[in-house]
Protein backbone atom coordinates (compact mmCIF):
# COMPACT_ATOMS: atom_id res chain seq x y z
CA UNK A 1 0.00 0.00 0.00
CA UNK A 2 2.62 2.23 1.13
CA UNK A 3 4.35 1.66 -2.20
CA UNK A 4 1.23 2.17 -3.95
CA UNK A 5 0.62 5.96 -2.61
CA UNK A 6 4.36 7.02 -3.17
CA UNK A 7 3.99 5.62 -6.93
CA UNK A 8 0.83 7.90 -7.03
CA UNK A 9 2.71 10.63 -4.92
CA UNK A 10 5.79 10.82 -7.38
CA UNK A 11 3.81 10.25 -10.72
CA UNK A 12 0.74 11.82 -12.43
CA UNK A 13 -1.79 8.90 -12.42
CA UNK A 14 -4.29 9.02 -15.79
CA UNK A 15 -7.66 7.26 -14.19
CA UNK A 16 -7.95 5.36 -17.50
CA UNK A 17 -10.10 2.07 -17.31
CA UNK A 18 -9.17 -1.51 -15.82
CA UNK A 19 -10.71 -4.42 -17.49
CA UNK A 20 -9.74 -7.59 -19.39
CA UNK A 21 -13.03 -7.19 -21.63
CA UNK A 22 -12.32 -4.62 -24.52
CA UNK A 23 -16.18 -3.72 -24.75
CA UNK A 24 -16.35 -2.16 -21.14
CA UNK A 25 -17.29 1.39 -21.39
CA UNK A 26 -15.14 3.99 -20.14
CA UNK A 27 -17.04 4.82 -17.23
CA UNK A 28 -17.05 0.96 -15.42
CA UNK A 29 -12.97 -0.47 -15.26
CA UNK A 30 -10.00 1.32 -15.24
CA UNK A 31 -6.87 0.28 -17.30
CA UNK A 32 -4.39 -1.94 -16.22
CA UNK A 33 -1.77 -0.31 -17.78
CA UNK A 34 -2.01 2.66 -15.82
CA UNK A 35 -1.46 0.66 -12.61
CA UNK A 36 -4.02 3.44 -10.89
CA UNK A 37 -3.27 4.25 -7.54
CA UNK A 38 -6.95 4.15 -6.51
CA UNK A 39 -7.81 0.69 -8.46
CA UNK A 40 -4.95 -0.92 -6.89
CA UNK A 41 -5.13 0.01 -3.31
CA UNK A 42 -8.78 -1.17 -3.56
CA UNK A 43 -8.21 -4.39 -4.96
CA UNK A 44 -5.60 -5.01 -2.26
CA UNK A 45 -7.16 -4.24 0.46
CA UNK A 46 -10.48 -6.41 -0.88
CA UNK A 47 -8.63 -9.68 -1.70
CA UNK A 48 -8.60 -11.33 1.15
CA UNK A 49 -6.79 -14.41 -0.31
CA UNK A 50 -3.72 -15.02 -2.68
CA UNK A 51 -0.77 -17.29 -3.77
CA UNK A 52 2.21 -16.57 -1.39
CA UNK A 53 4.30 -19.14 -3.31
CA UNK A 54 4.31 -21.94 -0.07
CA UNK A 55 5.83 -25.22 -1.49
CA UNK A 56 3.70 -28.42 -0.15
CA UNK A 57 4.89 -30.42 2.73
CA UNK A 58 3.11 -32.85 4.48
CA UNK A 59 0.21 -32.12 6.83
CA UNK A 60 -1.09 -33.84 9.91
CA UNK A 61 -4.07 -36.23 8.92
CA UNK A 62 -7.29 -35.76 9.76
CA UNK A 63 -7.97 -38.87 12.84
CA UNK A 64 -10.78 -38.55 15.38
CA UNK A 65 -11.42 -34.68 14.73
CA UNK A 66 -8.15 -33.59 14.18
CA UNK A 67 -5.39 -36.11 15.86
CA UNK A 68 -3.69 -34.93 18.65
CA UNK A 69 -3.85 -31.25 17.89
CA UNK A 70 -7.32 -31.39 18.63
CA UNK A 71 -8.95 -31.62 22.19
CA UNK A 72 -12.50 -32.54 22.97
CA UNK A 73 -14.49 -29.09 22.60
CA UNK A 74 -16.34 -28.81 26.09
CA UNK A 75 -20.07 -26.95 25.52
CA UNK A 76 -22.14 -24.88 28.32
CA UNK A 77 -25.44 -26.29 29.06
CA UNK A 78 -27.08 -23.28 29.81
CA UNK A 79 -29.72 -21.09 27.40
CA UNK A 80 -31.11 -17.63 28.09
CA UNK A 81 -34.86 -17.42 29.31
CA UNK A 82 -35.70 -15.51 25.98
CA UNK A 83 -34.93 -16.18 22.16
CA UNK A 84 -34.55 -13.32 19.59
CA UNK A 85 -36.13 -13.59 15.86
CA UNK A 86 -33.14 -15.00 13.34
CA UNK A 87 -30.96 -15.72 15.96
CA UNK A 88 -29.71 -18.75 16.91
CA UNK A 89 -28.29 -19.38 21.04
CA UNK A 90 -24.91 -20.37 20.65
CA UNK A 91 -23.74 -21.28 24.31
CA UNK A 92 -20.21 -21.12 24.24
CA UNK A 93 -17.22 -23.21 26.08
CA UNK A 94 -13.80 -24.31 25.54
CA UNK A 95 -12.57 -25.19 22.42
CA UNK A 96 -9.30 -25.96 20.15
CA UNK A 97 -8.99 -23.16 17.49
CA UNK A 98 -6.63 -23.20 14.20
CA UNK A 99 -6.28 -25.43 11.62
CA UNK A 100 -3.25 -27.89 10.66
CA UNK A 101 -1.29 -27.36 7.43
CA UNK A 102 -4.12 -29.39 5.02
CA UNK A 103 -2.07 -29.42 2.16
CA UNK A 104 -1.37 -32.79 1.38
CA UNK A 105 -5.21 -33.44 2.26
CA UNK A 106 -7.94 -34.68 -0.14
CA UNK A 107 -9.21 -31.43 -1.42
CA UNK A 108 -6.78 -29.73 0.91
CA UNK A 109 -5.32 -27.23 -1.81
CA UNK A 110 -1.61 -25.50 -1.73
CA UNK A 111 -2.00 -23.54 0.90
CA UNK A 112 -0.10 -24.17 3.99
CA UNK A 113 -2.18 -21.67 6.63
CA UNK A 114 0.22 -20.70 8.51
CA UNK A 115 -1.41 -18.21 10.41
CA UNK A 116 -3.44 -20.68 11.96
CA UNK A 117 -1.53 -22.18 14.32
CA UNK A 118 -0.47 -23.08 16.93
CA UNK A 119 -3.49 -24.68 17.70
CA UNK A 120 -4.93 -23.30 20.99
CA UNK A 121 -7.66 -23.32 23.62
CA UNK A 122 -10.21 -21.08 23.64
CA UNK A 123 -13.24 -20.09 25.84
CA UNK A 124 -16.01 -17.81 24.79
CA UNK A 125 -19.08 -17.10 26.86
CA UNK A 126 -22.36 -17.85 24.86
CA UNK A 127 -23.84 -14.96 22.43
CA UNK A 128 -26.88 -15.46 19.80
CA UNK A 129 -25.80 -14.85 16.07
CA UNK A 130 -27.52 -14.43 12.95
CA UNK A 131 -28.96 -17.60 11.56
CA UNK A 132 -27.93 -16.21 8.14
CA UNK A 133 -25.46 -13.72 6.57
CA UNK A 134 -27.06 -10.19 6.55
CA UNK A 135 -29.35 -9.71 3.15
CA UNK A 136 -30.02 -7.21 0.67
CA UNK A 137 -33.17 -6.61 2.54
CA UNK A 138 -32.04 -6.04 5.96
CA UNK A 139 -28.89 -3.63 5.04
CA UNK A 140 -31.70 -1.54 2.75
CA UNK A 141 -33.98 -1.24 5.97
CA UNK A 142 -30.86 0.12 7.76
CA UNK A 143 -29.97 2.63 4.92
CA UNK A 144 -33.58 3.79 4.67
CA UNK A 145 -33.70 4.22 8.29
CA UNK A 146 -30.18 6.24 8.79
CA UNK A 147 -29.62 7.46 5.44
CA UNK A 148 -26.09 5.77 5.93
CA UNK A 149 -23.38 5.87 2.75
CA UNK A 150 -21.51 3.35 2.74
CA UNK A 151 -17.42 3.48 1.57
CA UNK A 152 -17.54 2.24 -1.41
CA UNK A 153 -20.62 5.17 -2.63
CA UNK A 154 -18.09 7.51 -1.07
CA UNK A 155 -15.26 9.63 -3.29
CA UNK A 156 -11.81 8.36 -2.03
CA UNK A 157 -10.10 11.39 -0.42
CA UNK A 158 -6.50 13.20 -1.35
CA UNK A 159 -5.43 11.78 2.21
CA UNK A 160 -6.14 8.24 1.38
CA UNK A 161 -4.48 8.86 -2.35
CA UNK A 162 -1.95 11.90 -2.00
CA UNK A 163 -0.89 12.98 -5.62
CA UNK A 164 -3.46 11.32 -7.55
CA UNK A 165 -5.11 14.24 -9.45
CA UNK A 166 -8.50 15.13 -7.93
CA UNK A 167 -10.90 13.96 -10.86
CA UNK A 168 -9.23 10.67 -10.46
CA UNK A 169 -11.02 10.20 -7.22
CA UNK A 170 -14.36 8.23 -8.25
CA UNK A 171 -16.02 6.07 -6.11
CA UNK A 172 -15.86 2.22 -6.94
CA UNK A 173 -15.45 -1.28 -5.13
CA UNK A 174 -13.77 -4.27 -6.39
CA UNK A 175 -15.66 -6.55 -8.29
CA UNK A 176 -14.56 -10.03 -9.83
CA UNK A 177 -14.59 -10.73 -13.55
CA UNK A 178 -14.04 -14.41 -14.94
CA UNK A 179 -10.46 -14.58 -16.79
CA UNK A 180 -8.81 -17.11 -19.08
CA UNK A 181 -5.77 -16.74 -17.64
CA UNK A 182 -3.51 -19.98 -16.25
CA UNK A 183 -1.25 -18.10 -14.21
CA UNK A 184 -2.61 -17.84 -10.65
CA UNK A 185 0.01 -15.25 -9.36
CA UNK A 186 -1.80 -12.17 -10.29
CA UNK A 187 -4.88 -11.85 -9.24
CA UNK A 188 -5.13 -8.43 -11.00
CA UNK A 189 -6.04 -10.82 -13.72
CA UNK A 190 -9.55 -11.53 -12.36
CA UNK A 191 -10.18 -8.34 -10.15
CA UNK A 192 -10.98 -5.07 -11.54
CA UNK A 193 -12.14 -1.90 -9.65
CA UNK A 194 -15.43 -0.83 -10.97
CA UNK A 195 -16.64 2.60 -10.80
CA UNK A 196 -20.04 2.87 -9.30
CA UNK A 197 -19.84 -0.43 -8.03
CA UNK A 198 -21.05 -0.57 -4.09
CA UNK A 199 -23.95 -2.40 -2.22
CA UNK A 200 -26.95 -1.26 -4.60
CA UNK A 201 -25.32 -2.47 -7.98
CA UNK A 202 -22.55 -5.13 -6.71
CA UNK A 203 -21.37 -5.77 -10.27
CA UNK A 204 -20.86 -2.01 -11.32
CA UNK A 205 -23.73 0.29 -12.72
CA UNK A 206 -25.56 -2.47 -15.00
CA UNK A 207 -26.31 -4.30 -11.91
CA UNK A 208 -29.21 -4.29 -9.26
CA UNK A 209 -30.45 -6.15 -6.35
CA UNK A 210 -33.63 -6.47 -7.71
CA UNK A 211 -35.65 -9.62 -6.49
CA UNK A 212 -32.28 -10.72 -4.81
CA UNK A 213 -33.66 -9.55 -0.74
CA UNK A 214 -32.73 -12.68 0.33
CA UNK A 215 -29.21 -12.77 -1.05
CA UNK A 216 -26.25 -11.69 1.12
CA UNK A 217 -25.40 -8.01 0.78
CA UNK A 218 -21.83 -7.40 -0.73
CA UNK A 219 -19.68 -4.42 -1.06
CA UNK A 220 -19.91 -3.29 2.16
CA UNK A 221 -16.66 -2.57 3.82
CA UNK A 222 -16.05 -3.69 7.94
CA UNK A 223 -16.45 0.04 8.78
CA UNK A 224 -20.10 -0.58 6.73
CA UNK A 225 -20.96 -3.93 8.30
CA UNK A 226 -19.79 -1.94 12.10
CA UNK A 227 -22.25 0.85 11.38
CA UNK A 228 -25.17 -1.21 10.74
CA UNK A 229 -24.35 -3.96 13.51
CA UNK A 230 -24.56 -0.91 16.10
CA UNK A 231 -27.89 0.24 14.21
CA UNK A 232 -29.24 -3.38 14.84
CA UNK A 233 -28.52 -3.34 18.25
CA UNK A 234 -26.10 -5.88 17.46
CA UNK A 235 -22.21 -6.80 17.23
CA UNK A 236 -19.74 -7.74 15.07
CA UNK A 237 -18.37 -11.38 16.54
CA UNK A 238 -14.74 -11.65 17.45
CA UNK A 239 -12.82 -14.58 15.73
CA UNK A 240 -12.84 -16.71 18.65
CA UNK A 241 -16.67 -16.80 18.33
CA UNK A 242 -17.36 -17.09 15.08
CA UNK A 243 -15.22 -20.62 14.56
CA UNK A 244 -16.47 -22.08 17.82
CA UNK A 245 -20.32 -21.37 16.19
CA UNK A 246 -18.93 -22.51 12.66
CA UNK A 247 -17.46 -25.99 14.66
CA UNK A 248 -21.25 -26.51 15.76
CA UNK A 249 -20.05 -27.93 18.79
CA UNK A 250 -17.29 -30.33 17.24
CA UNK A 251 -13.72 -30.55 17.51
CA UNK A 252 -10.93 -30.12 14.84
CA UNK A 253 -12.77 -31.01 11.53
CA UNK A 254 -11.81 -30.09 8.09
CA UNK A 255 -15.31 -28.02 7.19
CA UNK A 256 -18.44 -26.98 9.38
CA UNK A 257 -20.27 -30.32 8.20
CA UNK A 258 -17.41 -32.88 8.81
CA UNK A 259 -14.52 -34.02 7.32
CA UNK A 260 -15.44 -34.65 3.44
CA UNK A 261 -16.47 -31.78 0.87
CA UNK A 262 -18.91 -34.16 -0.65
CA UNK A 263 -20.34 -36.48 1.79
CA UNK A 264 -22.18 -38.91 -0.20
CA UNK A 265 -21.68 -36.39 -3.64
CA UNK A 266 -23.73 -33.66 -1.56
CA UNK A 267 -22.66 -30.34 -2.25
CA UNK A 268 -22.54 -28.57 1.26
CA UNK A 269 -22.04 -25.02 0.77
CA UNK A 270 -21.75 -22.43 -2.15
CA UNK A 271 -18.11 -22.55 -3.63
CA UNK A 272 -16.01 -22.48 -7.15
CA UNK A 273 -16.40 -25.43 -8.88
CA UNK A 274 -13.96 -25.57 -12.43
CA UNK A 275 -11.49 -24.05 -14.17
CA UNK A 276 -10.65 -20.98 -12.05
CA UNK A 277 -11.12 -18.51 -12.62
CA UNK A 278 -12.57 -18.56 -15.87
CA UNK A 279 -15.98 -20.76 -16.16
CA UNK A 280 -17.94 -22.17 -12.23
CA UNK A 281 -19.62 -24.74 -13.24
CA UNK A 282 -22.38 -24.33 -10.89
CA UNK A 283 -22.55 -28.08 -9.77
CA UNK A 284 -23.22 -26.91 -5.99
CA UNK A 285 -26.01 -25.20 -7.56
CA UNK A 286 -25.37 -21.51 -8.19
CA UNK A 287 -22.67 -19.81 -9.95
CA UNK A 288 -21.55 -16.96 -8.04
CA UNK A 289 -23.57 -15.85 -5.42
CA UNK A 290 -26.30 -17.98 -3.64
CA UNK A 291 -29.63 -16.56 -1.51
CA UNK A 292 -28.61 -16.87 1.71
CA UNK A 293 -29.73 -20.71 3.78
CA UNK A 294 -29.41 -22.72 0.70
CA UNK A 295 -27.35 -25.34 2.00
CA UNK A 296 -27.71 -27.27 5.33
CA UNK A 297 -27.26 -25.67 8.57
CA UNK A 298 -24.73 -26.68 10.85
CA UNK A 299 -24.16 -28.62 14.26
CA UNK A 300 -25.83 -24.79 15.87
CA UNK A 301 -28.79 -24.47 12.84
CA UNK A 302 -26.53 -21.55 11.33
CA UNK A 303 -26.27 -20.99 7.43
CA UNK A 304 -23.37 -20.79 4.82
CA UNK A 305 -20.33 -20.28 7.22
CA UNK A 306 -18.48 -22.11 4.67
CA UNK A 307 -18.39 -20.44 1.24
CA UNK A 308 -21.01 -18.02 0.04
CA UNK A 309 -19.47 -14.38 1.04
CA UNK A 310 -16.98 -13.47 3.31
CA UNK A 311 -17.88 -12.69 6.49
CA UNK A 312 -16.26 -9.75 8.94
CA UNK A 313 -15.19 -10.57 12.42
CA UNK A 314 -14.44 -7.52 14.93
CA UNK A 315 -10.77 -8.49 14.86
CA UNK A 316 -7.52 -6.88 13.66
CA UNK A 317 -5.16 -9.20 11.65
CA UNK A 318 -1.83 -10.47 12.56
CA UNK A 319 -0.68 -13.64 11.34
CA UNK A 320 1.33 -14.40 14.79
CA UNK A 321 -1.76 -13.73 17.33
CA UNK A 322 -2.33 -17.25 17.71
CA UNK A 323 0.86 -17.61 19.00
CA UNK A 324 0.70 -14.21 21.04
CA UNK A 325 -2.08 -16.62 22.97
CA UNK A 326 -0.77 -19.75 22.99
CA UNK A 327 2.27 -18.09 25.11
CA UNK A 328 0.05 -16.22 27.64
CA UNK A 329 -1.46 -19.87 28.95
CA UNK A 330 -3.28 -22.62 28.18
CA UNK A 331 -6.79 -20.89 27.99
CA UNK A 332 -7.64 -17.83 26.37
CA UNK A 333 -10.89 -16.66 27.43
CA UNK A 334 -12.52 -14.14 25.23
CA UNK A 335 -10.11 -13.01 23.42
CA UNK A 336 -10.76 -9.49 21.08
CA UNK A 337 -8.22 -9.95 18.75
CA UNK A 338 -4.99 -8.24 18.83
CA UNK A 339 -4.89 -4.17 20.04
CA UNK A 340 -3.22 -3.35 16.06
CA UNK A 341 -3.11 -4.93 12.61
CA UNK A 342 0.17 -5.97 11.15
CA UNK A 343 0.53 -8.31 7.65
CA UNK A 344 3.58 -8.31 6.88
CA UNK A 345 2.76 -8.21 3.16
CA UNK A 346 1.24 -4.45 3.41
CA UNK A 347 2.60 -3.27 6.63
CA UNK A 348 1.10 -0.38 7.55
CA UNK A 349 -2.39 -1.39 5.79
CA UNK A 350 -5.04 -2.00 8.73
CA UNK A 351 -6.86 -5.24 8.13
CA UNK A 352 -9.56 -6.83 9.85
CA UNK A 353 -10.30 -10.52 9.92
CA UNK A 354 -12.84 -12.42 7.62
CA UNK A 355 -13.57 -15.76 7.92
CA UNK A 356 -15.52 -18.40 6.21
CA UNK A 357 -14.56 -18.44 2.56
CA UNK A 358 -16.53 -17.64 -0.70
CA UNK A 359 -18.39 -18.70 -3.89
CA UNK A 360 -14.88 -18.20 -5.60
CA UNK A 361 -12.67 -20.53 -3.19
CA UNK A 362 -11.77 -23.45 -4.81
CA UNK A 363 -8.98 -26.09 -4.04
CA UNK A 364 -7.04 -24.61 -7.02
CA UNK A 365 -6.45 -21.09 -5.37
CA UNK A 366 -8.07 -20.70 -2.17
CA UNK A 367 -9.59 -23.10 0.27
CA UNK A 368 -10.58 -20.66 3.56
CA UNK A 369 -14.04 -22.30 3.84
CA UNK A 370 -12.21 -24.63 5.65
CA UNK A 371 -13.44 -24.11 9.09
CA UNK A 372 -10.10 -23.25 10.75
CA UNK A 373 -8.82 -20.95 8.18
CA UNK A 374 -8.33 -17.14 8.08
CA UNK A 375 -8.88 -14.44 5.75
CA UNK A 376 -7.87 -10.89 6.13
CA UNK A 377 -9.36 -7.41 4.44
CA UNK A 378 -8.52 -3.62 4.55
CA UNK A 379 -10.80 -2.47 7.00
CA UNK A 380 -12.45 -0.02 4.44
CA UNK A 381 -11.90 -1.85 1.73
CA UNK A 382 -15.40 -4.11 -0.14
CA UNK A 383 -16.27 -6.07 -2.83
CA UNK A 384 -18.58 -8.47 -4.46
CA UNK A 385 -18.14 -11.10 -2.31
CA UNK A 386 -17.25 -10.20 1.47
CA UNK A 387 -20.44 -9.46 3.68
CA UNK A 388 -20.95 -9.98 7.60
CA UNK A 389 -23.36 -11.52 9.73
CA UNK A 390 -23.92 -10.18 13.56
CA UNK A 391 -24.05 -11.60 17.11
CA UNK A 392 -26.00 -10.52 20.21
CA UNK A 393 -24.72 -10.62 23.81
CA UNK A 394 -27.44 -12.04 26.60
CA UNK A 395 -29.15 -9.56 28.69
CA UNK A 396 -27.37 -8.32 32.11
CA UNK A 397 -30.18 -10.15 33.96
CA UNK A 398 -30.01 -13.46 32.17
CA UNK A 399 -26.05 -13.13 32.70
CA UNK A 400 -26.56 -13.39 36.56
CA UNK A 401 -29.63 -16.32 35.92
CA UNK A 402 -26.93 -18.08 34.07
CA UNK A 403 -23.87 -17.40 36.67
CA UNK A 404 -26.28 -18.39 39.84
CA UNK A 405 -27.00 -21.44 37.91
CA UNK A 406 -23.49 -22.44 37.14
CA UNK A 407 -22.80 -21.94 40.87
CA UNK A 408 -25.63 -24.12 42.11
CA UNK A 409 -24.76 -26.60 39.73
CA UNK A 410 -20.79 -26.83 40.80
CA UNK A 411 -21.95 -26.75 44.48
CA UNK A 412 -23.88 -29.72 44.05
CA UNK A 413 -20.93 -31.87 42.40
CA UNK A 414 -18.67 -30.85 45.88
Amino acid sequence: MQRIKLFAATNLLLLAFFSCNNNKTPDEHIDSTAESAVAQAKIDGAVSCSVLGFTMADSVTYMKQGGKEFKPTVVNDDKPSKTIKDMVWVPGGEFSMGSVNPTNMEDGGHELMNDTRPIHRVYVNGFFMDKTEVTNAEFAAFVKATGYVTVAERKPTKEEFPGVPEEDLVAGSAVFTPSATTNLSNYLQWWNYVRGADWRHPLGPGSNNEGKDDYPVVQVSWEDAEAYAKWAGKRLPTEAEWEFAARGGKAGEMYTWGNQLKPDGKWMANIYEGKFPSADQALDGYAGIAPVAKYPANGYDIYDMAGNVWEWCSDWYRPDYYKTLAEKGPVSKNPQGPPESYDPEEPGVKKKVQRGGSFLCTDQYCTRYMVGTRGKGEYRSASNHIGFRCVKDVSSGDLAALANKQKRTKAAFH
